[in-house]
């Protein structure tokens, strides 16, 4: 095979079957990622779940970090792209307050991470592994950090006063405190103490826990946010 042809075959375009294959074995990466973290999703387990060869998985998605480091970015620039058009739709419509400010850069990740099916929520939680392993932190420099600057800077010039460092820690906590709305609405619904029951008939019966759990964008999220914009003004 001459220099030419190898040549023509590595800028040949991905067929269908390959973008699909790719896609398979990215969904399949991005579910067990966030299911097990970073060490307890095996390359072979990827494989098996998107139903490929193991080489198949270093074909398309390189090593073990690279192919985490692709699958947390893929959906990175769509969140940046919802919270931005909508702090542009919110300056459109009046002053800018804290609240609104806030409601951008929360609500577009509540609202898919919820209610945008499987993949976006494991989605929000990939970015809680993220978000929680300092070894990450040149992927979320990367995929977040320009989007949350953005917002810094929003927040900065409605609270002048405020030193950056104070904006920075408040702006950390409120990440946090959404990652967690994202992940951890069990806890919510546990520590609400509500009762389980059984009904005569022998099905489990859930009281208010059941109800908490199942509440997604709204409710929580404006409790949410009425937490986040307290302690920015505290």
């Amino acid at each position: 095979m001459t220099e030419k042809v190898k040549e023509n075959q590595r800028q040949r375009a991905p067929s269908k079957r390959s973008l699909a294959t790719r896609d398979r074995i990215f969904d399949a990466a991005e579910q067990l990622f966030a299911e097990r973290g970073f060490e307890g999703a095996s390359i072979r387990d990827i494989a098996r779940a998107a139903d490929v060869q193991g080489a198949l998985v270093n074909h398309h998605g390189g090593s073990k970090e690279t192919l985490f480091a692709t699958v947390v970015t893929r959906r990175a620039q769509e969140l940046a792209q919802l919270r931005q058009d909508a702090l542009a739709q919110a300056k459109t419509e009046g002053p800018l307050t804290l609240r609104r400010v806030l409601t951008c850069f929360i609500a577009p990740f509540i609202e898919k991470t919820l209610n945008g099916g499987a993949a976006w929520s494991a989605y929000g939680r990939l970015i809680a592994h993220v978000s929680s392993d300092q070894r990450w932190q040149h992927i979320a420099q990367s995929c977040f950090d320009p989007t949350a600057r953005v917002f810094l800077a929003e927040i900065a010039a409605i609270l002048p006063q405020t030193s950056q460092q104070k904006i920075s820690t408040h702006f950390v906590f409120m990440v946090s405190a959404m990652l967690s709305l994202c992940t951890s609405r069990w806890r919510i619904a546990g520590l609400a103490e509500a009762e389980t029951t059984k009904d005569p008939g022998g099905d489990l019966a859930k009281g208010p826990a059941a109800n908490l759990a199942g509440n997604l964008a709204g409710d929580l999220t404006e409790q949410l946010l009425a937490f986040c914009e307290a302690g920015f003004k505290s």
